[in-house]
């Protein structure tokens, strides 16, 4: 059985396989005006929910940040 840790490190590739093919598509010339301006938009969201899922795991892990320095 898969761990939750396990699971969210997989979502979090999956939502980057789907970034890579979002980028692709907000910086086709084919993607002007507000379709260009969407793909953005649900690029940034993407970003959002990666890092969001990130939380999970930081949460899991005590919710201490790699980023935190004791001092």
């Amino acid at each position: 059985m898969e761990t939750i840790k396990e699971t969210c490190n997989c979502l979090r590739g999956d939502i980057e396989a789907i970034k890579k093919r979002v980028q692709v598509l907000r910086t086709s010339a084919d993607t002007p005006g507000e379709a260009g301006a969407n793909a953005t938009l649900a690029y940034r969201h993407l970003e959002d929910a990666r890092m969001r899922i990130g939380k999970v795991i930081q949460a899991l892990d005590g919710g201490v940040s790699c980023y935190d320095k004791g001092d």
